[in-house]
């Protein structure tokens, strides 16, 4: 196996962990009800949650490293995290998300509320689909 290949398998399950901490746990109650309101308001609440979500996650990127002695590159650290900030913002303005839905035959699911919430899911799958991408450059770069 490439070190390329336990570069990612080891940063990716670093990103899924980091996110489900940053988004679920660090992730205020406020930051996450604003974060999509219209002009400043919502932009602000979008960057302090980008930016504490990725500060987590580059924390336990450079723990995992350290500790394991996984040689990541910063070149493939900062395009990682930097894909996965712009795509996390862009996400988290919620209407893209309910775009990517109603254009690919999703509208119902966009609606769905109960048992389960379509919008949420189908946000956190685009995430894993966008971290998948930041641990292979980090892999790769």
């Amino acid at each position: 196996m490439s070190s390329s290949a336990v570069v990612f398998a080891i940063s990716m399950g670093t990103l899924i962990a980091a996110h489900q901490f940053a988004d679920h746990i660090i992730q205020t109650d406020t930051d996450a009800n604003s974060k999509a309101n219209p002009g400043w308001d919502g932009w602000r609440h979008l960057l302090i949650h980008v930016g504490t979500y990725h500060l987590a996650a580059l924390v336990m990127l450079l723990i995992t490293a350290a500790v394991l002695e996984v040689p990541v590159s910063v070149t493939g650290i900062i395009a990682g995290l930097g894909f996965s900030a712009v795509t996390h913002a862009v996400l988290d303005r919620r209407w893209p998300v309910r775009w990517i839905l109603e254009h690919t035959g999703s509208a119902a699911f966009a609606e769905l509320k109960t048992p389960l919430c379509g919008m949420y899911l189908a946000d956190q799958a685009l995430h894993y689909g966008c971290l998948w991408i930041a641990a292979l450059l980090i892999a790769c770069l």
